[in-house]
């Protein structure tokens, strides 16, 4: 897996970064005890940004393990908000249900386990923010089941946008940089087609930026 930034540059970023909570400390001890992976402070933080920015009233996940995006981005909304984590493993949800308690986030906090695909059918929009981070292949699909429930204003992440233990980057680098490969796994397939599903849809304007793993930056425009 390729390192999208240099140690010097992470450590960078990290140190002008806003700092975690007490709680947020604690799950990022969890993810490092158990090698669980999770975006990280950086892109936490951003999220939340992106939250503050959008002034978002609704969130949506695809995919929220045990919650440690949802906490980011639950401390931008306003008391009477909404944040529907998904999740198929109902013990990483009880686990998220616990860390947003804590931080005092769970009156705020919608829990649904199971297919998050299944779930956007059978929830009513609007979504001001909305995070996919579930299985790869399957990003383009979770952005065609969401992006009518995202205002003008409503912003779309993914995660994984560069790289992930299951992403083959020097193929993904030679896709979108308009070279041929023969055969990739479904799950670098799977970045290449999301990409290529929104930068390509004229209602929104992306970007990737160079944060944990890669994040696609989707700005709902028309």
């Amino acid at each position: 897996m390729v390192d999208v930034l240099s140690d010097d540059i992470d450590r960078f970023v990290r140190a002008v970064c806003p700092d975690p909570d007490e709680t947020l400390r604690e799950m990022d001890d969890y993810a490092e005890r158990e090698g669980f992976p999770h975006v990280g402070p950086e892109v936490g933080a951003f999220l939340r940004f992106v939250a503050r920015t959008s002034d978002a009233e609704r969130i949506f996940e695809f995919g929220s393990g045990y919650g440690y995006s949802a906490y980011w981005m639950a401390q931008a909304l306003p008391v009477d908000g909404e944040i529907v984590l998904t999740e198929v493993d109902a013990d990483e949800l009880e686990m998220a249900r616990e860390y947003l308690s804590e931080g005092g986030y769970d009156d705020l906090a919608r829990y649904e386990v199971g297919d998050a695909m299944e779930t956007i059918e059978g929830v009513d929009g609007p979504f001001d923010v909305v995070l996919i981070d579930h299985q790869k292949h399957r990003y383009a699909d979770a952005f065609d089941a969401v992006r009518s429930k995202v205002p003008v204003g409503g912003v779309i992440v993914a995660d994984n946008a560069i790289t992930a233990s299951v992403v083959e980057f020097e193929k993904l680098l030679e896709i979108v940089d308009g070279g041929a490969v023969a055969e990739v796994n479904e799950h670098t397939q799977g970045i290449v087609d999301y990409l290529e599903r929104v930068t390509s849809d004229p209602e929104f304007e992306t970007f990737v930026l160079p944060l944990g793993e890669g994040i696609a930056v989707s700005y709902r425009i028309g």
